[in-house]
């Protein structure tokens, strides 16, 4: 496995492979980011991953400065799971001085994480596409678990008529149904054991669905239901949303919809979702 931290060092690196699957990560890897590595390694003959806790994703009061990072831990994780390829800048590299030029989707910014974190997913969008430029990965992978930002790189690809395909790799849980994430890490104990609680309220709305209901607002109502049984979690927004517009739904059509929440534990933010078919 190679490690290199310039564009330069990653563009040379790069060059001797012919088709390669690309993992974008912050780091601290959990088996959610290892996931995406493994089907990366199924379906391409090489595997590269990046690792940048990317600055301008974050708010002025988010936790861009505590957010975990580990990366001697990291790269032995990538190493036994048999990546060729790891791409590690510094801020510097990515944005030097005199940066300016941002990707913007300004659709994406009206609704679910884009209104609840404003700038986020221009952010999001800069990063990955300087990324596909520096490793111009065949595939790329990218989580369930953010949904919104799936939707937002596929458009970006699209519109933007970059050559990759991106793959989308189911949510990976806890046994109890918690979405693994990095910032899992800040819970408490007692915040820990509660967290459940947005994987619970998700599975009810579904079950309501299977069951024959498609008004979005007795959904809604559901999920709201569930989180309102655990005091410690304190719910930023309950969706019943179209699965590519993410506006919200009065009735489910064919195309069915995502069911997705961002819940306060104190100051620990965490979101899920589920894809109702």
């Amino acid at each position: 496995m190679q490690a290199v931290h310039t564009i330069a060092e990653a563009r040379r690196a790069r060059a001797a492979f012919d088709e390669l699957g690309f993992v974008p990560t912050m780091g601290y890897l959990h088996q959610g980011h290892l996931a995406l590595v493994e089907q990366a390694r199924v379906e391409c003959p090489a595997v590269a991953v990046s690792i940048f806790v990317n600055p301008t994703q974050f708010g002025p009061h988010e936790d861009y400065a505590r957010y975990p990072r580990d990366t001697a831990r990291d790269l032995a994780l990538l190493e036994a799971a048999g990546v060729d390829l790891v791409f590690i800048p510094t801020v510097e590299e990515m944005y030097p001085p005199g940066f300016g030029t941002y990707v913007i989707q300004p659709a994406a910014d009206e609704v679910l994480e884009g209104a609840a974190r404003p700038g986020h997913f221009r952010g999001v969008a800069t990063v990955v596409c300087k990324l596909f430029n520096i490793i111009q990965p065949t595939k790329s992978y990218f989580g369930q678990k953010d949904a919104q930002q799936t939707i937002v790189v596929r458009q970006m690809v699209r519109d933007l008529n970059i050559p990759v395909e991106i793959v989308i790799v189911p949510t990976v849980r806890e046994p109890d149904g918690l979405a693994l994430s990095s910032r899992n890490v800040y819970l408490t104990p007692e915040q820990r054991a509660a967290a459940p609680v947005l994987y619970r309220a998700l599975r009810a709305a579904a079950e309501r669905y299977a069951a024959g209901e498609r008004s979005g607002e007795m959904l809604r109502a559901v999920m709201r239901e569930v989180l309102a049984t655990e005091p410690l979690a304190k719910p930023e927004y309950v969706s019943v949303a179209h699965p590519h517009t993410l506006r919200e739904l009065d009735q489910i059509g064919p195309e069915g919809a995502l069911l997705s929440m961002a819940v306060r534990f104190d100051q620990v933010r965490l979101i899920d979702n589920w894809v109702l078919l």
